[in-house]
């Protein structure tokens, strides 16, 4: 965990203090609506379709035991007992009441958290690859460098009025697991010819109403400069993007306008002002905030006495195939010997995806403390992480986990479902999205057919813009309006990843009811395509003598989830 020191805590108790004034002042009718609309907005309160929702920061998805028990308390105090992980692995509270805002910070500030720059036109969130420090295929520790971004961002006063919101994601590991390019920018830990670690830098990604995939604008870009080739970036944004039509101000509609050639020129130009300037980094200031961030004991401890693979493990999967199956979906791979990273899953059928409960969540954080070190992280797909468990007690951690509803083994599979809250909060959205979740859950919730269709996303967003991923999603679904009824239109052949590519629209849109018997009939299309594909490929391996593709540790590659999606897409 980044623990604050004492600047980060005062500028958010300073914030708090702020805050609370604001709104008495609002309250009392000293505040117009429109004046009082920015601050809130800035402290991440919207109004939705029936009350305010508050979103709290998850800075890079990381939690604290502590931290999960202080959000029980809040839902449980003043909300309606539970609350909603989002894409963005921030929460959101759906029912707080505006006088009681204040309150929440201030209690949020407690545990150093905030909801600072959450909303808003500016930097939002620094999202990353769920697995950060604990993955095998990692060139750097994502969190640290998330961590330097956020301190850049947060209350940067050239960056607190920009064109539109802004995303950035950053992966650490060879394989992107942080969707990197469908961000505004997105950057990929790489390693030069000569051993120099540095990023890959993507702008222009994004999904909502234009979803567009990222430009790479730097094939490597050393360490040190990371800041200023940021800025830069941030700079031509701010100076050209479009300011008289929200949804025309992206910066994925800049670098289309102007040609993702022309767009490097100008950051490259903009940059020549700023290298090697006050904002380059040194290796004393990475130090410094990797000294913030506590270990786990595991990262120092004397390993010999923990094996590749437990071998009371190794006794489990026979003789409980509820554990089996747990074992191969929500267990991952981890780069040190004897443990694992472990996902709870927050897809159980009937729960909307992405809710957990006050009690669910003091129960997880007494889980991270027995079995992860007091840690846990929030993923961009809506699940939960401990990332640090013993492999010998990985069986116990089960059993408490599926006593909670948090052990569904279906990470990867179609019923991990990405799903904004759509038209039962939002007031954006033109459909409801979380009873076509259900629905779907519901019809596909055999799961030895779910482990037969094997690796496939589906996504849903209850609007244009995107909250549920649908343009990235195997199978995307996007809620519509048709003279005042909801209707729902599938894409196809959508990935995340370093493959990215977006989704196809196909046919007509679809009533609700509809919804799950056109995705069996995709389904059982695909698989039967999927079927002569594969009997191809293994006559071919057999004729060549090639071992057949094995799937890496933590789920399929980016290059074959998009073979599946260009299969899906032709089936």
């Amino acid at each position: 965990m980044y623990l604050y020191d004492e600047i980060d805590q005062r500028i958010v108790n300073e914030r708090v203090a702020q805050f609370r004034d604001q709104t008495r002042r609002f309250l009392a009718g000293k505040l117009t609506e429109d004046e009082f609309r920015a601050l809130r907005l800035q402290n991440g309160l919207y109004i939705q379709r029936y009350a305010p929702m508050l979103r709290v920061s998850i800075p890079y998805g990381l939690l604290s035991s502590t931290q999960l028990r202080k959000l029980a308390h809040i839902a449980r105090t003043y909300d309606r007992g539970y609350g909603h992980f989002s894409t963005r692995q921030n929460i959101q509270f759906n029912w707080p009441r505006l006088e009681d805002v204040p309150e929440i910070l201030a209690e949020l500030a407690q545990v150093q958290m905030h909801a600072i720059q959450t909303s808003g036109n500016c930097v939002r969130n620094i999202t990353t690859d769920h697995f950060a420090g604990v993955a095998r295929d990692e060139i750097v520790d994502a969190f640290v460098w998330c961590e330097i971004i956020r301190q850049w961002s947060a209350f940067n006063p050239e960056f607190a009025y920009l064109p539109r919101k802004f995303k950035i994601a950053v992966s650490g590991s060879l394989q992107d697991r942080a969707a990197t390019l469908v961000h505004d920018i997105g950057l990929h830990a790489a390693v030069s010819a000569s051993g120099e670690v540095g990023f890959r830098v993507v702008v222009g990604g994004g999904l909502g109403r234009t979803p567009m995939i990222g430009h790479v604008v730097r094939e490597f870009l050393p360490w040190r400069h990371l800041l200023t080739y940021l800025d830069a970036i941030l700079r031509v944004y701010n100076r050209y993007g479009r300011r008289d039509n929200k949804h025309k101000a992206r910066i994925k509609i800049l670098v289309k306008a102007l040609g993702p050639e022309a767009f490097t020129e100008q950051v490259e130009a903009e940059w020549a002002h700023l290298e090697g300037g006050p904002g380059t980094l040194v290796i004393e200031e990475v130090e410094r905030i990797e000294r913030r961030f506590t270990r786990p004991d595991h990262l120092r401890a004397d390993h010999a006495s923990l094996h590749a693979v437990d071998a009371g493990l190794e006794a489990h999967p026979g003789a409980e195939p509820g554990f089996s199956a747990w074992y191969r979906r929500n267990v991952h791979a981890h780069k040190v010997r004897g443990y694992a990273a472990v996902t709870l899953s927050v897809k159980k059928t009937g729960v909307p995806p992405g809710d957990v409960t006050a009690e669910q969540m003091d129960a997880i954080a007494d889980i991270a403390d027995r079995y992860s070190f007091g840690e846990l992280r929030v993923t961009h797909e809506q699940n939960l992480v401990l990332a640090d468990v013993r492999q010998s007690e990985l069986h116990a951690l089960w059993r408490e986990a599926r006593a909670l509803g948090l052990a569904t083994p279906n990470v990867g599979l179609l019923t991990n479902i990405i799903c904004c809250p759509g038209g039962d909060f939002c007031s954006l959205a033109n459909a409801k999205s979380i009873p076509v979740a259900a629905a779907i859950q519901e019809r596909f919730s055999d799961l030895d057919y779910l482990f037969d269709i094997g690796e496939l996303d589906l996504n849903i967003s209850g609007c244009m813009n995107s909250c549920g991923h649908h343009h990235v999603g195997h199978i995307g679904i996007l809620g519509v309006d048709k003279q005042g009824e909801e209707f729902y239109q599938i894409s196809i052949g959508g990935s995340q990843g370093e493959h990215a590519e977006l989704g196809t629209i196909i046919g007509p849109s679809f009533a609700r009811d509809q919804v799950p018997e056109v995705i069996e009939r995709l389904v059982a299309c695909y698989l039967a395509r999927r079927e002569h594909e594969e009997e191809r490929f293994i006559d071919t391996v057999r004729r060549i003598g090639v071992e057949p593709f094995k799937e890496s540790v933590y789920g399929p590659s980016d290059k074959e989830s998009s073979r599946r999606s260009r299969h899906l897409a032709a089936a």
